[in-house]
């Protein structure tokens, strides 16, 4: 029987006959193709069927954007070998809110980040940046895009081994020609503890501290959205905690918008919203989540996925 997962979304019956393979993120941001049955394969001119939609993400009014996307279709390979990672996806962001992304592995959540973020194309839809749409755009305007909108945050932190931790908070600000808020960066590096710790390069900080270092350097620009992937996957306990309180406070005191890609259920907690994907697609959006209550949602995916198997085996 082939491998496929389908959604009907407006009454949440799921019906599963598949399973889903690990999706992992390069330290270089870019994702490797995932190995899923091609059944999904975007058509010339795809005309979702009610069965089929996506579900549009309805969260709570929001005043003002950051990040938007609407139809957005993504796949690797073409014709048998084609995988579908994102199938008309549609969601929007809110400006000073913090956002979590979840789902099984190989729902497409780091590839949703990727085409938000505009380290990797659509295939279909579009994709803004507040005002400024992303698709399209020049891989020269894209640098700029993210250069001047957008901070970073990896799982594998991604700091400059030959530079000091100061040297690194700032070294967008020098790649751009400009010259950073002295007052800014010191705020931001007095709040993540690092004062004493600006002249030690990476292999002299601890892996919590080259965390605090990465998220200093996203924030140093004063960006529209940071988006972080796995943020806390290579953390122990109390660093992992430690950075997602940082990330709470950048958005309770500073207005910073956040969206996280995690498969942490605590570290879901911190957000105000978790998004969740399974098969390309948005299944569900939780407001004011818990680790017990994204817990609770992520078990009841998993079952009905055993379930589907079962009954097909």
């Amino acid at each position: 029987m082939p491998n496929d997962i389908s959604y009907d979304v407006r009454i949440r019956r799921f019906d599963v006959t598949g399973s889903h393979r690990e999706q992992q993120q390069g330290s270089t941001g870019r994702r490797p193709a995932e190995r899923r049955k091609p059944a999904h394969r975007i058509p010339r001119n795809p005309t979702p069927s009610p069965e089929s939609e996506s579900v549009v993400s309805t969260a709570s009014p929001v005043k003002t954007t950051a990040v938007s996307a609407e139809g957005v279709w993504k796949a690797y390979g073409t014709g048998e070998a084609q995988v579908v990672a994102l199938r008309d996806v549609s969601v929007q962001f809110a400006s000073g809110a913090f956002t979590a992304i979840m789902g099984p592995s190989g729902s497409g959540k780091s590839t949703l980040m990727h085409c938000l973020a505009g380290l990797d194309t659509t295939d279909r839809g579009t994709v803004h940046i507040g005002d400024t749409p992303v698709t399209g755009l020049s891989d020269k305007a894209l640098t700029k895009l993210r250069r001047d909108k957008i901070g970073f945050i990896f799982q594998q932190f991604n700091l400059l081994p030959t530079l000091t931790a100061e040297e690194n908070i700032t070294l967008p600000a020098a790649i751009a020609g400009a010259k950073a808020d002295p007052d800014w960066i010191k705020k931001i590096i007095h709040t993540l503890d690092l004062t004493d710790r600006l002249s030690h390069k990476p292999t002299e900080l601890s892996g919590g501290q080259q965390q605090r270092v990465a998220c200093a350097r996203a924030l140093a620009s004063r960006p529209e959205v940071v988006f972080a992937d796995e943020p806390t996957g290579n953390l122990d306990t109390r660093s992992g905690a430690e950075v997602l309180r940082f990330l709470r406070t950048s958005v309770d005191d500073f207005g910073q918008t956040i969206v996280m890609v995690t498969h942490d259920p605590s570290a879901a907690a911190y957000a105000d919203r978790v998004v969740f994907l399974a098969d390309g697609q948005i299944v569900e959006d939780m407001a004011d989540p818990t680790a017990d209550k994204v817990i609770d949602k992520m078990k009841h995916f998993e079952e009905l996925v055993a379930a589907a198997q079962e009954a097909a085996a």
